[in-house]
Formats: C-alpha cells, sequence, structure tokens
C-alpha cells in the first residue's frame, strides 16, 4: 500500500506541475480588417517550446466605430509608436460618414541596450475617431518620419497625425492629438513627405488643367502650396521619397525630380525626369504604388508571365532601372513589393504576391526575391530566390488582396489569405509555412506589432 500511495503522490504532484505549465508569452500581436465584416480585428500569436505556433482567440477592437457593411469600407492602416490608424471610406464621395480611427495596440517594448522586451499586457482600444461628411472620403494612407498622413481626396489635401501625441493614461484614459490638414493634390490623392519638411501632393487627373499635377506643399503650422508642377503624363497613382528624390508612377513609367526641402525653388526650376517602363500592345508600361528600402525603391509592372520587379538606386544621380522576371502566369497580377530584412538591414527580402483575377481558376503566388545576394548593397544582382503556393485571394475592385507584415524582429512574418479566410505564417529564414490560422470573413489589410518577449 505504502509503494501503492507513493506512486499516487508522484502522480498528483506531476499533473499539478503540468497543469500549472504557464501559457507561452505572445511572440507578436495581429490585427487584420474583415472585408466581409467591415470590422477591425485582433489576435496574439504565441510559439510554445517545442516551435508550435498558436493564435488567440481573435476579437473585434474594442470601441471601434460599427460601419455600415453596405457603404462603408476599412481602406489602408498604418503602425507607429504603438498607434495603428485606419481609413475609412464610403461609397457616396464623403457624403455618408468617412474619416479616420486611431488605435492603441497594447503592444510595448523596452529596450536594455543589449537586449529588449515585448510586453502584451493590455488589449487594444481606440484613442480617438472622426468619421463625418467633411473627411474628404480617403483612400490612400501613409508613414513617413514617423507621422501618419491620411489623404483627404474630396478636400483637396491631406491630414498629418502625430503618433506621440495620441497617449493612453495609466488608468486607461485616451488623450487624442491635433490633426493638421494640409493643401496639395487632388480627386485621388497619392502623396510622398521629405524629412518631416515638405509634402508632394498628386492629382490623378489625366486630362485638363490638372493633368499630370503636383502640389508642393511647406509642412509648417499654417501649410499652403507653394507651387506646383505637372509630370508628361496624368493618372498619377504612386508616390514615394528615397534619397533626396522623389519618385512618382503616372501614365507612362516613372517620373523623379530632386527633393526641394526648403521649398525655395518655383515649378519653372523642377526638372522632372522620366524612366520608361516599355510597352505592352503598343502601350506604355506603368507601375502604382512603391515600396522604399535603404536607398532603393521598388515597384512591380507588366502583368501576368510578363511581370517585373522594378528597382532603382534613387542614391544615383541618374538611377538605372534593374527589372527582375517574376513567376506570374497568364490570370495574374502582381502587387507592390513588401521589403524584410534581418536585424542591422542585412540580406533584404522582397515578397511579391500574384493575385489571381477574380475569373480566373489558378492558383495565388508570392514571389520571394533576394534583393542583394552578394551583399554590395547595390541590388543590381536580385533575382527570384523561391515561389510559395499561397491561398486564395478574393479580389474585387480594390479589395481582397493579400497582405503581408512581419514581426519586429523579421522572424516571422504573416499574410492573409482572404479568400479562405485564414491567416498563414511564414518562417522568414527557412521560408517555409509555420502554421495556417482560419480566422473567418475576408482578411485583407494586416498589420503585425511585437515581436518576441526577448531579443538578442
Amino acid at each position: 500500500m505504502r509503494r501503492l500511495s507513493a506512486s499516487l503522490l508522484v502522480l498528483a504532484v506531476a499533473s499539478t506541475c503540468a497543469a500549472a505549465e504557464p501559457a507561452p508569452p505572445p511572440v507578436a500581436r495581429l490585427f487584420f480588417q474583415d472585408h466581409e465584416a467591415r470590422a477591425l480585428k485582433w489576435a496574439d500569436v504565441t510559439e510554445a517550446k517545442d516551435g508550435k505556433l498558436s493564435l488567440g482567440a481573435v476579437a473585434d477592437v474594442a470601441g471601434f466605430p460599427k460601419l455600415d457593411a453596405k457603404k462603408q469600407s476599412l481602406v489602408q492602416m498604418r503602425e507607429c509608436k504603438g498607434r495603428l490608424l485606419v481609413g475609412v471610406r464610403d461609397d457616396d464621395e464623403g457624403g455618408f460618414a468617412s474619416g479616420w480611427v486611431m488605435v492603441a495596440t497594447g503592444a510595448k517594448y523596452a529596450d536594455h541596450g543589449d537586449h529588449g522586451h515585448w510586453s502584451y499586457k493590455k488589449p487594444p482600444q481606440v484613442i480617438a475617431s472622426k468619421l463625418d461628411k467633411e473627411q474628404g472620403n480617403p483612400a490612400h494612407l501613409y508613414l513617413y518620419d514617423d507621422h501618419f498622413y491620411l489623404a483627404n481626396d474630396r478636400k483637396d489635401g491631406y491630414t498629418r497625425f502625430d503618433p506621440d501625441e495620441f497617449s493612453v493614461t495609466p488608468s486607461g484614459a485616451a488623450a487624442a492629438g491635433t490633426p493638421r490638414f494640409h493643401p496639395g493634390g487632388g480627386n485621388h490623392i497619392t502623396l510622398a513627405t521629405v524629412g518631416n519638411k515638405v509634402g508632394y501632393g498628386s492629382w490623378i487627373d489625366g486630362g485638363g488643367p490638372n493633368k499630370g499635377r503636383v502640389d508642393v506643399t511647406p509642412l509648417g503650422d499654417k501649410p499652403a502650396i507653394k507651387y506646383s508642377f505637372a509630370l508628361p503624363t496624368g493618372v498619377i497613382h504612386g508616390a514615394a521619397a528615397c534619397a533626396g528624390k522623389v519618385f512618382f508612377a503616372p501614365a507612362d513609367g516613372i517620373c523623379w525630380v530632386s527633393a526641394d526641402l526648403d521649398t525655395k525653388k518655383s515649378k519653372d526650376d523642377v526638372k522632372v525626369n522620366h524612366i520608361p517602363l516599355g510597352k505592352a500592345d503598343d502601350k506604355p508600361l506603368r507601375t502604382g504604388a512603391f515600396a522604399t528600402h535603404a536607398n532603393h525603391v521598388l515597384c512591380v509592372t507588366g502583368k501576368g508571365a510578363d511581370g517585373r520587379l522594378v528597382v532603382l538606386d534613387a542614391s544615383a544621380a541618374d538611377p538605372k532601372l534593374v527589372a527582375v522576371p517574376l513567376n506570374g502566369k497568364d490570370g495574374h497580377k502582381p502587387l507592390t513589393p513588401v521589403v524584410v530584412a534581418a536585424k542591422g538591414g542585412k540580406n533584404p527580402l522582397a515578397f511579391v504576391f500574384h493575385d489571381r483575377d477574380a475569373e480566373s481558376k489558378i492558383d495565388d503566388l508570392c514571389d520571394v526575391i533576394a534583393l542583394d545576394p552578394n551583399g554590395d548593397g547595390k541590388f543590381a544582382d536580385a533575382k527570384v530566390l523561391k515561389t510559395i503556393p499561397v491561398g486564395k485571394s478574393a479580389v474585387s475592385g480594390h479589395s481582397g488582396h493579400h497582405d503581408f507584415g512581419t514581426d519586429a524582429d523579421g522572424r516571422l512574418a504573416f499574410f492573409t489569405n482572404p479568400g479562405d479566410g485564414t491567416v498563414t505564417a511564414l518562417d522568414v529564414k527557412t521560408l517555409t509555412v509555420r502554421a495556417t490560422f482560419k480566422v473567418g470573413g475576408k482578411p485583407t489589410a494586416l498589420a503585425v506589432v511585437g515581436g518576441s518577449d526577448h531579443d538578442d
């Protein structure tokens, strides 16, 4: 009996210890837009000792405005300093209710010099929001130099947000900052700002007096358009700043100008440089949105089997185009690249999704491009490293695309699969899928916040 009792005691102690095993800490916090519900969702990702990834309960962000699924939609979102800004658009040119929502992510980082700690003790909460008929029906949202910029299309300008002005007190009370409107651009604005000093706002017009127009506006306390200039073609649908230059994506190729930080020039002083992207069906090729990394600007052009990644060294006096053939197929369209680099900016990779046409039966793909295989920092030898099958997109107009983000460590990447209602976790080092989480709805835009509790 003694031996049996001792055995039972050992089992009881073992069971108690097993039950007391703490849950693994989060390694990232995911935010994603559910296009079906017009809602912002969130969940924490945890990693067990054996490397298994799990997704916690998916929940709505507390306090997020209830949107009308038939009249409103979420557009782009960006994260900076623990703040997530989300744009809202309506189907009535801003006449129903459009605007923005600022969210505190609840994820915090403590830097201890040789290492750091991420904590996820608080759930996300809405700090401030403004949805009304006066917000100009935004479509694009940008992050430049640690400031958010929301394009107010129907107001011919953009609103600048300083994330440091939006906070949450220890008691949980929200303190909202003061967004500042700047005139510049019109109708469907794309925007680049440089050094927190000057903004370049574009007009979408393909003809008429605003064809190819770009407005140059100082980012001061009393902003006003200083001057405007025109690109050779209109329908501008992309802008970016890099290495002292500003790049635009009009109907024909890429244009760039030297940044005028002090706005001392006039329109007659601006030299517009043009980089052709070739032709297809006797029409000039174009691109859309840009990505930047270090001194390089990246974009895509073409479609299907003719899709290419375009890389420009913006630090060069006369940037030359490097075109990398992609592995898309007929019925595919490549999306704007997302760049990921290891700590210190080493071994950068570009991820380019190929969404299928809505009527196509082919599978979606993602090309992974090694941007600097020889490590010389030039990207001239960029090449496709691997092509990964991914879940389904659900493209309808501007919605239903895959989106992609990485944790703060550059260790894990996550992407949405709108057509499957899933989010996939990818190991950035091995380029293998670690897990796919069923979240339901149509997950589209994605933001990944935070990293492991410890880093080296």
